[in-house]
């Protein structure tokens, strides 16, 4: 019971350090200023959803979809880096990431930034999508397997909290304090990107220079 509780623990830890929740409320509040509460609460809830079905489809079958397509982890993370930088930048000219259409309705836009970018990468990022897959194939026990995704839950249940309560921070700094703030988490997601893809391309270009 002991070791369970501890895989569950490890599971949980893992999790949340690469989910972040707190981290995804700078760029939710930014992306739903313009939408009413309930569309923001919407956008939340879906986003979460997505997240948490990335994370179990990748825990269930994400060597088998990687070995099927040939892609690498390294490729996700480069590919997260650039959407990460992407929206980095907009918040750095604290605008919205991304504009609607037109003729897109607000709902249609929700549904839109829900899954991508906010559910895909940045809730269930390449980090998120690698601890499922490996802590997957160390639970050898069901009871192992339970506990991971009952600490997927856990970890997914938190980050809903904190953006269903993203828009009172908003509201308690201001338009000029979530303009700063926005900058300022801007310049953070940025560098966090250039992170993101670097990780991906240092063992790539270690591959082609066949460098140990």
């Amino acid at each position: 019971m002991d070791k369970l509780l501890e895989f569950g623990l490890l599971a949980f830890a893992s999790l949340f350090t690469l989910v972040n929740p707190l981290g995804v409320i700078p760029v939710f509040t930014t992306m739903t200023a313009e939408m009413s509460p309930e569309d923001a609460k919407s956008v939340a809830y879906r986003a979460v959803i997505v997240a948490l079905s990335t994370m179990i489809l990748f825990a269930l079958s994400g060597k088998f979809i990687f070995d099927f397509f040939n892609i690498s982890i390294n490729g996700l993370r480069i590919v997260g880096g650039i959407l990460f930088f992407m929206a980095g930048y907009d918040m750095l000219q604290a605008r919205l990431i991304r504009t609607k259409s037109e003729g897109q309705s607000i709902k249609e836009f929700g549904h839109d930034i829900a899954i991508t970018p906010l559910g895909i990468p940045l809730i269930c990022g390449p980090g998120a999508i690698t601890a499922s897959i490996v802590l997957m194939n160390d639970a050898v026990l069901v009871s192992q397997k339970i506990f991971l995704f009952i600490a997927m839950i856990l970890v997914m249940s938190v980050t809903l909290f904190f953006l269903l309560g993203a828009r009172k921070v908003m509201n308690f700094l201001g338009e000029n304090g979530n303009k700063v703030l926005m900058r300022i988490m801007g310049l953070i997601v940025m560098v966090i990107a250039v992170e993101f893809m670097f990780s991906g391309l240092k063992p790539i270009v270690r591959d082609i220079l066949n460098i140990q």
